[in-house]
């Protein structure tokens, strides 16, 4: 409601100042078009990214200091602090980085976000870069309309590009219109009260813009034709640095808690920044003219001297709170904690927020996490359905003790534990998945996500058959009748180690170390087929068993032959991160490399 109340005042006052002046028509149809550019731009660096993401913020932000310098190349590279906030949390949405990892990228695009303030002073003003828009926006939309992905994000660049210098012309020759019928400067207020005035009017333009650059673009525009004075607009570049942190706190709004956090935390750095650009301005002042006499910079060159202000108050922000990047992090995690549901024992998606949608690696990164989120809770449920404990499982253990250290005496309510701990979770990955196809993806990406949905509806379908077989597995594995007792501890004992293969699997990246255990469930998965190998004509022509224990063993085992498919190809999709996963070795294969890796 605020947001629709907002705009119409802001269309209500375009419109009037449109009436009012054609110079301000110019310097508002800048803007726009610089915006637009903006958006470009943006949608141009998001078609790059790809399934290296991973790695590259893996290497690139594993420490502080390379943090900070993966936000200043980002945002120096994409001319959007905003879009570097929103993307980071992103990331954090994902799981891809840490709380502390983000906040570093944060201060680097706070000094990222420095040089298109010296572009625009530097190169902007003094030259006509609305003659190289030209050509940029031709080929530009020539290259949108082709249909492969980076040959279309190309065109998104140049078009971008092309957009921001023509509307830095449109704004330059604006301002310099608008100055022959009315003249901004003489509105310019000194000392403390300006300094406040004019803080708060960058805090709205940019709260308005949704852009501290496209705010910083009109203030170097207006400065460089003199309708502000140099003291207003410094106190305009404070609050435009103040105001972009709202971009962070609206795109955190759709984020888990983590994303919430590094919004606070961006809060808490350009405040903070803020407040000592503001108590010693006067100080910054004397730096700034002091520093522009060796670098070259006209004492009356203002432009210059302001992009010089806005980088050194932000080196000087980074400074300052690197050290307490650590304890930020500590405040944060306790002032911002996740809510606590209402629905005790229901657990819930983890990593499923619509931050991560704004790219596809991310959406996709998510979903995978909180399939192995599922399998987790899977994995809990099969492990108390045979009748076995988890932490037995994941130990050292022997699985004949693992088996003989049973969960319960009686059997568990899997249909209890399936409506509170994977119905929720099942249900939200499934629609976050529609969600993400109506995104921006790629075709390799649809293949992923479909294979991840399959994965979830195996797991499910594992759980089923779980309940199926714990009736007799129960009943039978506690026979006096010692034949049919073996077969069932067998079908235990041959679900345990899958599980047990999985569990390895899921926590080591050796390509033959998984082959080896997949390949290995495979062929162990045969055994469940009791009529093709023998097994249950032996029993009944020896009369060992009972025909009715003979009908039950025959169907259970083909649950648990289906329990074993399901986790296999659910492994296969989330830990199975090898080619030609899925072709099988033979046993003669398995028993060579075991032999191997015994000698």
């Amino acid at each position: 409601m605020f947001r629709t109340i907002l705009l119409l005042i802001l269309l209500v006052a375009l419109s009037y100042g449109f009436w009012l002046s054609p110079d301000f028509k110019e310097i508002s149809a800048g803007v726009a078009i610089f915006l637009f550019g903006m958006f470009s731009l943006e949608e141009g660096f998001k078609s790059f990214s790809g399934g290296t993401l991973e790695r590259v913020l893996q290497k690139s932000t594993d420490k502080t200091y390379k943090s900070i310098g993966f936000g200043i190349l980002s945002t120096t590279i994409m001319q959007s602090s905003s879009l570097v906030s929103v993307l980071t949390i992103s990331f954090l949405g994902a799981g891809l980085i840490g709380l502390g990892q983000g906040i570093g990228i944060i201060f680097g695009a706070n000094i990222g976000t420095t040089t298109g303030a010296w572009l625009v002073a530097g190169l902007g003003l003094k030259v006509n870069i609305a003659s190289y828009a030209m050509p940029m926006l031709v080929f530009g939309v020539i290259l949108i309309f082709q249909k492969q992905k980076s040959i279309k994000g190309i065109g998104y660049i140049l078009a971008g590009l092309g957009f921001l210098f023509l509307g830095i012309a449109y704004m330059k020759s604006g301002f310099e219109a608008f100055k022959a019928s009315i003249d901004l400067a003489s509105f310019a207020v000194v000392g403390l009260k300006g300094l406040f005035i004019f803080t708060g009017i960058g805090i709205f333009a940019t709260v308005v813009m949704q852009s501290s650059h496209a705010t910083l673009v009109l203030i170097i525009t207006a400065l460089s034709s003199g309708q502000i004075s140099y003291e207003n607009a410094l106190a305009l570049a404070i609050g435009a640095n103040i105001g972009t942190t709202i971009a962070a706190i609206i795109g955190a709004m759709g984020s888990n808690i983590v994303g919430k956090q590094l919004a606070g935390a961006h809060l808490i750095f350009n405040g903070i920044t803020g407040l000592i650009a503001i108590s010693s301005i006067s100080y910054l002042m004397m730096g700034v003219d002091y520093i522009s006499i060796y670098l070259g910079i006209a004492d009356d060159d203002y432009s210059l001297k302001l992009a010089l202000f806005h980088t050194i108050f932000n080196l000087i922000g980074v400074i300052v709170m690197i050290p307490f990047i650590s304890k930020m992090v500590v405040f944060l995690e306790y002032i911002l904690k996740d809510k606590v549901t209402s629905n005790r024992g229901f657990d819930s998606a983890k990593y499923l927020n619509d931050s991560v949608l704004e790219l596809s690696s991310t959406a996709i990164s998510s979903i995978l996490k909180e399939t192995k989120h599922l399998y987790d809770n899977v994995f809990e449920i099969i492990a108390h359905g045979i009748n076995t404990k988890r932490q037995n499982i994941i130990s050292d253990k022997s699985i004949d003790e693992t088996i003989k250290d049973k969960y319960s005496k009686e059997k568990v309510d899997i249909d209890e534990f399936y409506n509170h701990k994977i119905k929720g979770i099942y249900g939200e990955i499934i629609e976050f998945s529609t969600k993400a196809q109506s995104t921006t993806i790629s075709n390799e990406d649809i293949e992923r996500l479909y294979s991840l949905k399959l994965a979830c509806r195996g797991m499910v379908e594992a759980v089923k058959d779980t309940k199926h077989l714990q009736k007799n597995l129960i009943k039978y594995s506690n026979s006096t009748n010692r034949h049919i007792q073996k077969e069932y501890n067998l079908i235990r004992q041959g679900i345990a180690e899958l599980l047990r293969s999985i569990y390895i699997i899921s926590r080591t990246k050796e390509e033959d170390v998984v082959l080896l255990l997949l390949s290995k469930s495979k062929v162990n998965m045969e055994k469940y087929d009791i009529l093709s190998n023998g097994t249950l004509d032996r029993l009944i022509r020896a009369d060992s068993i009972s025909d009715e224990m003979a009908t039950s063993l025959m169907n259970d085992s083909s649950y648990a032959y289906d329990i074993s498919k399901n986790l296999i190809s659910t492994a296969e999709v989330i830990f199975g991160d090898v080619e030609n996963l899925g072709m099988a070795m033979s046993k003669e294969d398995i028993d060579l490399i075991l032999d191997k890796k015994d000698n």
